[in-house]
């Protein structure tokens, strides 16, 4: 017997439909799809590396029918005819394969599943360790003690043990219990009405098919009637959910070892494809690579990256970066709080695949002599406040705000890599580092946890061995710098990109970054006071559902709700959890509110709950001892319409129309001598959608500065505006902001209150009055559809990848995100514009206001009390005039010694 290898066999047929599910959209500038070459390709090159082995084979089905068919006539009867999109990828896929070296196995007549289970059962008794790649459960009957299944997608290893566990039964029953329920998407017969819990259960009593079979009249009810009327289809369906393990296959061992890849043909390929991540990878690659040394060439090489702890070398260091138009930098701390971070190095690279470290504060115990902190903070500071040489950074304004702890001001920050990609495609990863190197450079970064372990006992910076923190931080420093090299060009491809990020994102960020270093003072005694009425209000509360139900109870416990909900007092369930449970959802305690007093105190309870933990309880432990003010922090690349969102605390959460939000709001006053300025603008994205539709009866109403809820109301009514009432004119609001969302009749007729018919009169009645609305609406779902995705008023790309697919729910909601997301992010473009603009005059003018918040379409100052009759009108000027649309924006501003009474 040959020496024991390690054999995949991969689901060729499984890899296919995933990858061309997950990247239906992928299609190189001709327009030909390569979303499912793209995905296979870059699934099967993992593998070698991941298992060790030259030994990676590739399986597809072959057209035509098998035995199965001859058996079944109906046997996948039911299965879609292949896309047309995945149908003209499968042939080129093969060469693709091919030429990669791969061996791939397609055999007329014969299901891929039969030839990996006779390859596998095969290879397997000669001691072989054969892994099948695959997304397929079925083949779970394939798994022994040589025989292991792997989904790479899910990054699962299923081995016996996993069977049991996930299925409740073993390996060998899976066949059984796979004729017992059935296969829709094979059209395998099954027994009606049978699920994996009464199959499970039955093969746990009976131990296989022939023992549920003999003891059909034993089992009792619908179900046991079912059984016994299938009982004639039954072996016919453990034969054709039987995978074969017989097969005659002429592969030796030797036809399942990859070969060299053929780069020239590849090249061209990859060229033609537009693979450009695979085409910078396979022009680094060297003939003489062996399948075993298939790795990614663009992995940094620990060769590339110095630690510098001499003063000679980081002189040299210096007088490079000196002369540098471009470097590439990242700071290491001990913390993640800006204010509290001490710099613990400092990292550079000036040009790709390569990376320097210079260790400042590592003091663990026998750490290594490094160089002194104010010699090198003072050398770097003319480098890094020098304009002439363009930064590059990840993240650029956390950088910043750590170098400004220590006296250095960075001038010349040009580009910040998670800007880039946030401008380049704001929904196609998160903007993290390490995401951005997976997706745009195919490189695994070393990860923080890798270096400092996990939870309680996670080191700090300061406490990593210096040698392995070096190779981490250059690392950061060299990928910035790639990132850079890849993402810089895509967004000037499109000018407007280009222009969004010069004009807008760079510069809102240095806005934002000195927003978030200003922050805001906060009454913290007032904050207590609240935090106590709250607890009394709360413990009210719980008073009066213990009064409703008739005992005391946990409401924070969800497993005691539903038992005093739903058993003891035998509310309707309107929902169950994906567990099968009844939902506790604030959805569903809405509705039943509408019946149940006790549903509408326990939605009560959780929202004073939920504001004294989160804002009355926290906020006052989140004043900065050095500032004696709370410091938020805004997040510039979450939200894909361009919005800004806030943590620590989240300041877009604080409700504004419940009394106690108004309250919370007050805690936020503004310095003695000074007050609080609040510009919120007015309707903005209703105004938005007037410009983006051009509808002349909305454009009218706006321009001639009417109650558009009111003037809505009139024209769907036909009535005179001054005739319409209350009522009537929140139903007319509710169709102005729900259309703006996509909402249908359904959402409608649900917040409204009325039948679904008479929802549709009402959108259909708006329609007819406003039809530049209803042909905007068409328009942007048609170019979503065609192009991938919307774009705002400056050209941010907003991208649907949702937009065609075949799940339509996720269809309809990006339908949905079509219609709303360039008003959304058209609004976001508009008060980030504002803030530039406005923080240019205060530096400008050295005025004496600062921005302290952002919170949705409003900014929030802190005027000097003398100053803010002046000062208030031409802050509200400068953000009416940060666009020019069609309609006015108009802002309103409020002056208060608190954010509520400005408001």
């Amino acid at each position: 017997m040959s020496q024991s290898q390690n054999i995949v066999l991969v689901d060729g047929s499984s890899y296919l439909f995933r990858a061309f599910h997950a990247l239906p959209q992928l299609t190189n500038s001709q327009g030909e799809p390569t979303g499912a070459m793209f995905g296979v390709i870059n699934m099967l090159r993992k593998l070698p590396s991941q298992f060790n082995t030259d030994y990676v084979a590739v399986v597809f089905d072959a057209k035509g029918k098998n035995f199965r068919h001859e058996l079944y006539p109906q046997y996948k009867a039911n299965r879609k005819a292949m896309a047309d999109e995945l149908r003209m990828q499968v042939e080129p896929l093969h060469e693709l394969i091919q030429k990669s070296g791969y061996p791939l196995i397609c055999i007329e007549g014969v299901e891929a599943d039969d030839v990996i289970g006779s390859l596998a059962i095969k290879l397997a008794k000669d001691g072989h360790n054969v892994i099948i790649s695959t997304g397929d459960k079925d083949m779970a009957q394939l798994v022994n003690g040589n025989v292991t299944l792997i989904d790479t997608m899910k990054n699962q290893t299923m081995d016996s043990d996993f069977v049991k566990q996930k299925f409740g039964i073993s390996p060998h029953q899976i066949v059984d219990y796979l004729a017992l329920v059935g296969d829709t998407s094979d059209n395998i017969p099954g027994v009606p009405k049978v699920g994996p819990k009464t199959a499970v259960k039955w093969l746990c009593e009976y131990q296989d098919l022939q023992g549920v079979m003999d003891h059909a009249d034993q089992i009792t009810g619908k179900v046991g009637e079912n059984l016994r009327n299938s009982l004639t289809m039954l072996p016919l369906s453990y034969k054709l959910a039987t995978i074969k393990c017989d097969m005659d296959l002429a592969y030796a061992l030797d036809q399942l070892k990859m070969q060299t890849p053929d780069y020239d043909y590849l090249k061209k390929a990859y060229t033609h494809y537009e693979f450009r991540g695979l085409l910078r990878d396979l022009e680094k690659a060297k003939n003489s690579i062996q399948p075993t040394e298939i790795k990614n060439e663009q992995a940094p090489d620990e060769s590339n990256y110095e630690i510098i702890f001499d003063m000679a070398k980081f002189e040299d260091i210096c007088q490079q970066l000196q002369q540098s138009e471009l470097i590439a930098f990242d700071t290491e701390t001990d913390s993640l709080d800006t204010f509290k971070a001490r710099l613990v190095g400092i990292s550079f690279s000036l040009k790709p695949f390569h990376g320097v470290y210079i260790p400042l504060q590592h003091d663990y115990e026998n750490a290594p002599k490094q160089l002194d902190f104010n010699t090198v903070i003072k050398a770097l500071k003319p480098i890094l406040e020098n304009d002439k040489i363009k930064k590059i950074a990840q993240n650029a304004k956390f950088d910043m705000k750590v170098l400004s702890q220590v006296g250095i001001d960075v001038k010349g920050m040009l580009y910040d890599t998670m800007l880039e990609s946030y401008v380049y495609n704001s929904a196609s990863t998160r903007h993290d580092m390490d995401s951005l190197a997976k997706k745009y450079l195919e490189i695994e970064t070393m990860s923080f946890e890798s270096l400092a372990g996990k939870g309680k006992n996670q080191l700090t910076f300061n406490q990593i061995d210096v040698t392995k923190a070096g190779f981490y931080a250059a690392e950061d420093a060299d990928i910035t710098y790639r990132l850079h090299t890849y993402l810089w060009p895509k967004v000037c491809e499109v000018h407007a990109l280009e222009k969004l990020y010069l004009e807008e994102e760079l510069p809102v960020s240095f806005v934002i970054d000195q927003m978030e270093r200003t922050g805001v003072k906060i009454d913290s005694a007032l904050l207590h006071e609240q935090s106590k009425v709250l607890e009394g209000k709360i413990a009210e509360l719980e008073q009066q559902c213990a009064n409703i139900s008739g005992e005391h109870f946990n409401l924070a416990s969800t497993k005691q709700l539903r038992e005093v909900l739903y058993d003891k007092m035998q509310l309707p369930v309107i929902k169950k959890t994906p567990g099968g449970q009844p939902s506790t959802s604030e959805e569903v305690l809405q509705e039943l509110a509408e019946v149940y007093d006790i549903a509408h105190v326990i939605m009560e309870h959780r929202h004073l709950s939920k504001l004294k933990s989160t804002y009355t309880d926290k906020l006052p432990l989140m004043v900065n001892k050095k500032t004696n003010r709370v410091h938020t922090s805004y997040h510039q690349a979450v939200a894909s319409t361009g919005r800004l969102s806030s943590s620590d605390p989240n300041l877009q959460n604080i409700p504004i129309r419940s009394e106690i939000g108004r309250k919370i709001r007050q805690a936020f006053i503004a310095e003695d001598g000074y007050k609080i300025v609040a510009a919120d603008y007015s309707q903005i994205e209703l105004r938005i959608m007037a410009h983006l539709s051009g509808d002349q009866t909305l454009l009218n109403a706006f321009q001639k500065g009417l109650d558009i809820h009111q003037a809505t109301a009139a024209e769907i009514l036909g009535i005179k505006p001054s005739n319409v009432t209350a009522e009537q004119r929140r139903r007319a609001k509710a169709v102005n902001f729900g259309l703006i969302y996509g909402m249908g009749s359904f959402g409608l007729a649900k917040q409204l209150k009325i039948s679904r018919t008479e929802a549709q009169e009402y959108i259909d009645i708006y329609f007819s009055r406003y039809p530049g609305v209803k042909g905007y609406m068409e328009q942007a779902r048609s170019d979503a559809l065609t192009h991938g995705f919307v774009e705002t008023i400056f050209g941010r790309r907003l991208y649907l990848p949702d937009i065609n697919s075949r799940n339509i729910p996720r269809r309809r909601a990006a339908e949905r995100v079509a219609i709303n997301a360039p008003m959304q992010g058209s609004a976001a473009d508009i008060i980030k514009r504002a803030m530039i603009v406005i923080d240019q005059m205060i530096q400008k003018e050295e005025l004496p206001v600062k921005m302290i918040m952002q919170v949705h379409d409003e900014l929030v100052f802190e005027v000097k009390e003398d100053k803010v009759e002046t000062l208030t009108p031409v802050i509200r000027q400068l953000m009416e005039s940060a666009a020019l649309l069609k309609v006015p924006l108009i802002v309103d501003t409020g002056v208060g010694d608190n954010w509520d009474k400005a408001h």
